[in-house]
């Protein structure tokens, strides 16, 4: 007898399951100069930040290249400016939490979760080649700095 399975990804929007081999049409790329003006909003203007984001929750996860590989999102830009408000408005509309905005958050319970399940992952650089100590220095949380130091 031969067992088949079939893959199914899940389809959020509709709450409901679709085959791993369907396209789904997801319309066109956002327009590049709008994901360089989102991500440099979310640097520390939280009010264009929602503007923007109101207009095209497309961009919650969009990432801009500044060259070279140096990808950020606006949780990223958010996070090694210390710009808590905005990191905030943007995880509770669907940003992916990341390492550098739970230790520029104080989210010292998830900061130590990944050091542990992933050894060195605290000595991987975010965008811009800032280091995940400095996010946390940003943040204010000396919980997370003095974990971070004692993992040198």
């Amino acid at each position: 007898m031969i067992l088949r399975r079939s893959l199914l990804v899940a389809a959020p929007l509709f709450g409901q399951s679709i085959p791993a081999n369907k396209v789904v049409d997801k319309g066109p790329p956002i327009e590049a100069p709008i994901v360089k003006e989102f991500v440099g909003a979310a640097h520390g203007n939280l009010a264009r930040t929602k503007e923007m984001l109101a207009e095209r929750p497309g961009l919650i996860n969009a990432a801009w290249d500044w060259g070279g590989g140096d990808f950020e999102t606006a949780l990223g830009g958010a996070s090694h400016m210390g710009a808590k408000e905005i990191a905030v408005y943007l995880l509770d509309q669907g940003a992916r939490m990341d390492i550098f905005a739970a230790a520029m958050l104080g989210k010292l319970e998830i900061v130590r979760a990944m050091c542990q399940g992933m050894p060195g992952i605290h000595k991987v650089l975010g965008p811009h080649k800032i280091p995940l100590i400095a996010h946390a220095r940003r943040g204010g949380s000396n919980a997370v700095v003095q974990f971070l130091e004692s993992q040198e």
